[in-house]
């Protein structure tokens, strides 16, 4: 009986986390897509919900370089994939942003995620010599990846970098959920803020940040189940090549019908 009742406890929690690793790139990837839609093609406020929605895209993006970090063999192997995809996508990301070949101003997410590896691999470093005063060494980190992100002018700028970090720091802790929690509501209700709703709630006017909907990501991240799924160099590269050929794809068609 306590058996049978161990294993429908086992089995209700697999359902509950029904997404695996694959499912999470798919979902950011449209999620990421609907954002760019919206900067691309149907900029207003009629679309306005497409951006809204694009939010949630890069929270789990993040999640996903902390875990790829946390499982892989090779972080030299890693880091190089990312930065190569990094200048791949340079030229297609600053079509879709500028319409032009170079724009000094805005670097594309893979550069994000590689400084957020850099910081995920001092930290490991630090952790793994049980150094004595890891706790600065972790807020020196933190610190410096938030400086280098912001004054490259990467994406997201030093707030994505600390989204990526949360997750790091925050995977096999204690209340790691509730940790998560607070860290995403703190950096893009407060850090990030940016463009405002108005809503008002028993006559009484309230703003509700457009970054603030990134929070709802962990609806989502939270459903991941561990595993890896589907587990093939096609799948793997695809979600990568999905970065620099959909942005491409709608700087031709903004350049040849829209401007």
């Amino acid at each position: 009986m306590e058996e049978t009742l161990q294993t429908g406890i086992k089995n209700k929690r697999s359902t509950v986390k029904c997404l695996n690793a694959v499912h999470l790139k798919i979902i950011a990837c449209a999620l990421m897509l609907c954002d760019h839609l919206w900067l691309v093609l149907f900029e207003g406020d009629s679309w306005e919900w497409m951006t809204c929605v694009g939010r949630l895209a890069f929270p789990i993006f993040a999640f996903q370089i902390a875990e790829g970090f946390h499982y892989t063999r090779s972080f030299k192997k890693y880091i190089t994939r990312m930065f190569i995809f990094a200048l791949v996508s340079e030229i297609p990301f600053n079509l879709m942003n500028s319409g032009s070949l170079i724009y000094l101003e805005h670097q594309n997410v893979m550069f994000s995620f590689c400084l957020a590896l850099i910081c995920m691999y001092l930290l490991k470093k630090a952790r793994e010599k049980k150094t004595p005063v890891y706790i600065l060494s972790a807020v020196g980190i933190l610190i410096a990846g938030f400086l280098v992100g912001t004054f490259t002018f990467v994406d997201y700028g030093g707030y994505g970098i600390l989204m990526v970090l949360l997750f790091y720091l925050t995977r096999d802790v204690r209340f790691g959920k509730f940790f998560q929690l607070v860290g995403m509501i703190y950096i893009n209700a407060y850090m990030i803020g940016g463009l405002s709703f108005p809503i008002e709630v028993f006559g009484k006017s309230f703003y509700f940040p457009e970054q603030a909907f990134a929070v709802l990501a962990l609806i989502i991240i939270w459903l991941y189940n561990g595993k890896q799924g589907t587990k093939n160099k096609i799948i793997q590269y695809s979600c990568y090549a999905f970065y620099p050929v959909h942005m491409l794809i709608l700087a031709g068609i903004a350049l040849i019908f829209l401007r």
